[in-house]
């Protein structure tokens, strides 16, 4: 098996165990406040995240690099797990996904600002049109817009500011660094904010939040393996196969038949979504937010592979062949004013 197959096969399981995650998601969102889920989702994943720090044999302290972005990172985790986990459980996942959808679309325009990416026409061209597909999703005018579609869009807004803020400093920040402080984020926060909404909960339900930690752990560290295996452009699609997941686990379990604006408007965010993905792997390594990222929303659950675990899909430099005019060497041009050393022919310096 090719590693790009390989690549894109672990993508498309870990897509589907985040799928079925959601699904629990949703289950225990019809009792229980978000801010409840959210919070023993974390505290289950507590020891995965222990015994991941345990393996962590890179040099350091558990202190961050950059403070500030890993602070805007905490305060973003935190907002978008609450945001998303209400949102599985007002609407129907189908719309959701279609909504989160949108994270590509934000990744290009936030890059310009965080990362000091240049947009080109033609992805400007793709996003303006990645968000007529999530008007046509929305539908304002002619359905009613509820709390839900709100909380699906900063989730978007807050997935995207995280990947990116990973981009930035993933290089530098430890793996189990850029882990904890998001989950210590969400587990303070949530649990002050626990008093109020917690409910009694029986210990299946406890059981389902244990699990939902391990497949989020699970399909975190299948998508570090995929996007070590193949290359970006493979794996960075796969995303969108979760919503032929959700459409099924919604008709299965919940009786959602998606309506024609949902699905349309489905299409045309994950078309722009993918011509944005692709004329990013055309591009240098420069130019590339969304190849280099695992486009999901997170609480901190999970790992995120960094930068440097991507596998590089720039392309290779030319090799200039040994017969070219340019490979020979000419001692007797060094010095020349204006000449520049050819291939293979080191520069003189002064104290030749």
């Amino acid at each position: 098996m090719s590693p790009n197959m390989r690549g894109a096969l672990l993508a498309l399981l870990a897509y589907a165990i985040f799928a079925t995650h959601d699904v629990i998601i949703k289950v225990l969102g019809g009792t229980y406040s978000p801010i409840q889920i959210v919070f023993f989702s974390v505290l289950f994943s507590f020891p995965l995240a222990t015994f991941q720090l345990m393996r962590d044999a890179t040099p350091g302290t558990l202190l961050p690099r950059h403070p500030y972005w890993m602070a805007v990172r905490t305060a973003a985790a935190v907002i978008t797990g609450v945001c998303v986990f209400y949102a599985f459980s007002a609407l129907p996942l189908a719309q959701v996904y279609a909504i989160l959808f949108a994270t590509p679309l934000l990744i290009t325009i936030l890059a310009i600002p965080i990362l000091g990416e240049q947009v080109r026409l033609r992805r400007w061209m793709a996003v303006l049109v990645g968000l007529a597909g999530v008007l046509i999703v929305l539908r304002p005018g002619s359905t009613t817009l509820e709390l839900g579609h709100a909380a699906a869009l900063v989730g978007a807004f807050g997935a995207a500011l995280n990947g990116l803020i990973v981009r930035k400093i993933g290089a530098e920040e430890r793996p189990v660094v850029l882990m904890l402080y998001p989950l210590a984020g969400n587990f303070l926060v949530m649990g002050v904010l626990l008093a109020a909404f917690y409910q009694p909960m029986p210990v299946e339900h406890l059981g389902l939040l244990f699990v939902l930690s391990i497949f989020a752990f699970a399909a975190g560290l299948l998508i570090i393996a995929a996007f070590r295996s193949a290359e970006a452009v493979i794996v960075a699609p796969m995303q969108y196969s979760q919503m032929i997941w959700a459409t099924g686990y919604g008709l299965l379990f919940f009786g959602e038949v998606p309506d024609g604006a949902t699905l349309l408007g489905a299409l045309v965010i994950i078309a722009s979504g993918l011509y944005i993905v692709l004329r990013e792997s055309r591009s240098d390594s420069s130019g590339t937010p969304n190849l280099r990222m695992r486009l999901r929303f997170e609480t901190g659950t999970f790992l995120r592979p960094r930068p440097r675990e991507v596998k590089d899909t720039s392309a290779p430099s030319r090799a200039v062949p040994r017969n070219a005019p340019s490979a020979k060497q000419h001692p007797h041009l060094r010095g020349v004013p204006g000449r520049v050393p050819p291939v293979g022919a080191p520069r003189r310096h002064d104290d030749e």
